[in-house]
């Protein structure tokens, strides 16, 4: 069973506390990231360029209910095989916007979160829960791009017996970067199948 990245949620302001709004996620036009993915091979125990590439740019924005969203296109080649957990290939596009430290949807649902360290409910299921929950402190994440201080912020599902799945996803955000590294993984194993590294980026 796959633990899903895409999750819904509602945007409660409650949650929110009051701070001065910040470019943590580097919301900007014209930004530009480019993401490699590899995939973890049980043989070597290594992971292994894969040669899917997510090239994504912040094209525009748009007006939504007095709220300013920021347009992100994602452009994904080289799934040919339909890869699991990687983006399938061709265009996507995404509305964020951040309201006091929370990265949020153009449906309200949040995307992440980087002052809140409480579990946030995302999603329910009959098999259990699904929660993101922001770590405490930063961490060291090395990639093709440089070396970050960033936040993780976990995805793991609790089970109706209260037991926490082996596998979980994980989104290392970097202050004025913006995303930098994230894994995708089976619930039932520890070991992410994918992980997805900041290749290249341009950042305002």
């Amino acid at each position: 069973m796959a633990l899903v990245v895409s999750c819904t949620s509602n945007d409660d302001s409650s949650r929110q506390p009051q701070q001065p709004e910040s470019n943590f996620y580097a919301l900007t036009v014209g930004n530009k990231w480019v993401y490699k993915n590899y995939k973890y091979n049980n043989t070597t125990e290594t992971y292994e360029y894969c040669g899917v590439i997510d090239s994504v740019s912040i094209i525009g924005t748009e007006q939504i209910n007095g709220n300013k969203y920021f347009k992100f296109r994602r452009l994904t080649t080289g799934n040919e095989e339909n890869i699991a957990f990687c983006n399938p290939n061709g265009e996507h596009f995404e509305l964020l916007r951040d309201s006091l430290g929370y990265l949020i949807r153009d449906n309200g649902s949040i995307k992440y979160m980087n002052n809140d360290y409480e579990a946030l409910l995302v999603r329910r299921e009959g098999f259990g829960n699904f929660y993101y929950q922001l770590t405490q402190g930063t961490h060291e994440v090395v990639t093709e791009a440089g070396t970050f201080e960033s936040l993780d912020m976990e995805h793991y599902l609790i089970d109706p017996d209260g037991n926490r799945s082996p596998g979980q996803n994980d989104y290392y955000y970097s202050d004025g970067i913006g995303n930098v590294f994230d894994t995708s993984s089976y619930l039932n194993s520890p070991i992410p199948a994918i992980e997805r590294r900041l290749d290249s980026y341009v950042v305002q």
